[in-house]
């Protein structure tokens, strides 16, 4: 979460929403990492977890992730939950939870939905105070 956090506070320095993202194998290094790019490529996919997506999937040169673990400041919102299943990631570690978007336990909850064939395991909360600082100070700046 540390990287995960440090990326989320270079996303803010370029203009976009403080989120960052790391995937790791299942021996705990990282593989990808990722953060908010939405404002830097004008692409509105370019959210932290699936720039981390991207980038773990190249790098160990499959799209299927099994075994490997997201952990990322802001709850995932729908499209990042559903990357993260189409990328078979077996657990998730989030910071901040997202009463507004977030589609991994608050306002729904896509990966552990017993209709689909595949779900992952999500521990929240690690390290939320540090998320939501980072949150509320970009936002604060923009009001």
């Amino acid at each position: 979460m540390v990287r995960a956090l440090a990326l989320a506070a270079a996303a803010a320095a370029e203009g976009d929403i403080p989120v960052g993202a790391v995937v790791t194998d299942a021996s705990g290094a990282v593989i990808g990492e990722g953060r908010n790019l939405r404002e830097v490529t004008s692409d509105p996919t370019a959210h932290a977890e699936v720039v981390a997506l991207r980038a773990a999937a190249a790098s160990v040169g499959s799209w299927n992730l099994a075994g490997c673990t997201l952990v990322v400041t802001l709850e995932p919102c729908l499209m990042c939950a559903g990357a993260l299943l189409q990328a078979r990631i077996s657990r998730l570690v989030l910071g901040a939870w997202d009463e507004k978007a977030g589609a991994t336990g608050s306002m729904y909850d896509v990966v552990r939905d017993r209709r689909l064939p595949v779900r992952a395991e999500v521990v929240g909360g690690v390290r939320a105070a540090e998320s939501e600082a980072l949150l509320r100070a970009f936002f604060a700046d923009r009001r």
